[in-house]
């Protein structure tokens, strides 16, 4: 039972890190593409680190259940909101960034 917890608080504690990462790629990444995957990309994988490691920690199957839903909800929300973000700034004109 310990060993789940502990497991648990490190999947919980790489989540977090990994939400940290997506705050960092959203300030520092030059332009609006790029930041929309750092945030999809860390975001949806740090949460579902988060929710594994909650429901391993609480040994819970309801827990489990309503944390892999939301989970999912969240994957779907963040895959056609992303794609709505980026298809608005390419109709707006808001070119790629480019290194140069």
């Amino acid at each position: 039972m310990i060993a789940f917890q502990v497991f648990g608080a490190v999947l919980a504690l790489f989540g977090t890190a990994l939400f940290a990462a997506g705050t960092l790629g959203l300030l520092r990444f030059p332009d609006v593409y790029t930041r929309l995957h750092a945030l999809t990309k860390a975001d949806t994988l740090g949460l579902g680190l988060v929710c594994a490691g909650t429901a391993l920690y609480w040994m819970d199957a309801r827990l489990a259940l309503k944390l892999l839903l939301i989970w999912l909800l969240v994957l779907t929300a963040s895959a056609v909101l992303s794609h709505l973000i980026a298809h608005a700034a390419r109709e707006e004109g808001v070119p790629p960034w480019r290194q140069g």
